[in-house]
């Protein structure tokens, strides 16, 4: 039987993630992932792949979203009133314009400082509708191309079997759902629609990979080129591309803890 055995938020985009026992699926994903985003004074986003010292900001946000607490190693701790009464100002990622709403001078130095350059940020609008693509179309605040990103411990050791080196830790993909029990790689790839508990969630596409995947999460550091060198000799997407893992569309809300069974309730054909 598969289970979820990890559970992961990114309150603010690019960001150390969250371990959770246990989360609310919100239409949107898990509550408050990736609710906040890091821009530069333009709002342009900022990520990891040209900013790696996001990976050591550490943010946690209260379970009503009401507050933002950031650490940073050599910085003090930072405290936030989430602010969703300010104006929203125009942002974009991935050259596609969205808003935002600014959360103040404070948040900005912070950021500033701990990114050694100027930075800003800002939280999705409440009420604002993000539709996402894929088989089965979604909802998701700042996440890339889809709510929630899904991957099996054996897709993991299938991909270190064939990297040269040290291990690939899973951290590297950033996924929020860590799904154990399956014993063949790539199944998530099959799944069409599942249950967990209360909610369901169904496939809405590959997860593409990029070069955020060749930041250590823990030192902020570039590691080389594992592991896109090694997915891109097994595991080219159609259009281009490397895939692993899933993106999930939300297609009934509920609550997702650590150890829940998942039934899959529909198969299909992988797409890689």
């Amino acid at each position: 039987m598969a289970t979820i055995v990890e559970l992961i938020t990114y309150p603010v985009k690019g960001c150390a993630g969250v371990p959770r026992a246990a989360a609310v699926l919100t239409p949107a994903g898990l509550a408050h992932d990736r609710a906040f985003m890091v821009t530069g004074p333009d709002g342009t986003f900022r990520s990891q792949r040209r900013d790696p010292r996001l990976a050591l900001i550490r943010p946690d946000v209260s379970e009503d979203g009401e507050e933002l607490t950031l650490r940073a190693p050599g910085l003090d701790d930072l405290r936030l009133k989430v602010d969703l009464g300010a104006g929203r100002r125009d942002v974009t990622m991935f050259g596609a314009p969205y808003q935002g709403i600014d959360q103040g001078e404070t948040a900005a130095e912070w950021f500033t400082e701990a990114l050694g350059t100027p930075s800003r940020l800002v939280r999705f609008p409440p009420g604002l509708d993000r539709v996402t693509d894929g088989l089965v179309p979604g909802r998701a605040a700042y996440a890339d191309s889809g709510a929630v990103h899904a991957v099996s411990r054996a897709t993991l050791r299938a991909l270190n079997d064939r990297v040269p080196g040290p291990p690939v830790p899973l951290s590297r993909f950033r996924p929020n759902l860590v799904i154990d029990g399956w014993d063949d790689p790539h199944r998530e790839d099959r799944v069409r629609r599942l249950a967990v508990g209360d909610a369901e969630l169904a496939y809405a596409k590959p997860a593409l990979r990029c070069a955020v995947t060749l930041v250590d999460q823990d030192t902020a550091a570039k590691a080389g080129p594992e592991p896109l060198r090694t997915l891109a000799t097994y595991r080219r997407a159609p259009g281009g591309g490397v895939a692993f893992g899933v993106k999930l569309s939300v297609t009934r809300p509920g609550t997702l803890t650590t150890g829940a069974a998942i039934d899959v309730l529909a198969w299909g054909d992988p797409e890689v």
